[in-house]
């Protein structure tokens, strides 16, 4: 089997949420609890970095195998917290073939498809597989070959790794996610997808 962590981005400070959105219900749990647990069914190791309400989040984190990280500098941007953590993981891990780059809030995303992720990987082909949305939009989450572990260390700012998807088009895989890739930015978005996960129960 492939050696590529999973890393869960989940360091923000859920500013249009107004409220963390790691804490929030989801299914019973929490939303990181959530999505902890659908990552680690993968099979593969879980990096989870943190920024924002890190002392809050830590308690709902303590029972699971996950390595947690923690990036006192969040609040540069998404790009600058992709980098920070590469770099423990890189440190931790020098064997490691690629990483898979979750978002905290995608909880439609399921385990069936982050396994489609890693099973569509081969070593040695510079993959960068990409989640594509039923209207096309294409990111996240996302597995990266390590030939591209320092253009991932350099990122910087607000921009994450879509540039460098942007950059890539002709070495990008795409899979289809359909309706899994839903963002969960605002109230009103969380209040719809809440109503909807409960439907399904």
């Amino acid at each position: 089997m492939n050696n590529v962590p999973n890393l869960l981005l989940a360091a923000g400070a859920s500013r249009r949420m107004g409220t963390p959105k790691q804490l929030l219900p989801w299914n019973g749990k929490t939303l990181i609890e959530h999505q902890i647990e659908t990552l680690l069914e993968t099979d593969q190791e879980v990096y989870v970095v943190l920024g924002a309400y890190a002392n809050r989040i830590l308690p709902f984190l303590k029972p699971y195998p996950v390595h947690t990280l923690i990036f006192d500098q969040w609040s540069l941007g998404m790009g600058n917290t992709i980098a920070f953590a590469m770099a423990d993981i890189i440190k931790k891990q020098i064997s490691i073939q690629g990483v898979l780059i979750a978002l905290i809030d995608q909880p439609f995303v399921d385990t069936a498809h982050y396994k489609s992720l890693h099973t569509g990987f081969r070593e040695g082909k510079q993959q960068l597989i990409v989640s594509v949305s039923e209207k096309g939009w294409e990111g996240v989450p996302a597995l990266f070959d390590k030939c591209y572990f320092q253009e991932l260390l350099n990122l910087k700012g607000e921009q994450g790794a879509k540039k460098l998807i942007q950059s890539t088009k002709k070495k990008v895989t795409k899979l289809n996610a359909g309706p899994l890739l839903v963002d969960m930015d605002t109230p009103e978005v969380y209040a719809a997808l809440y109503k909807k996960i409960n439907l399904r129960l």
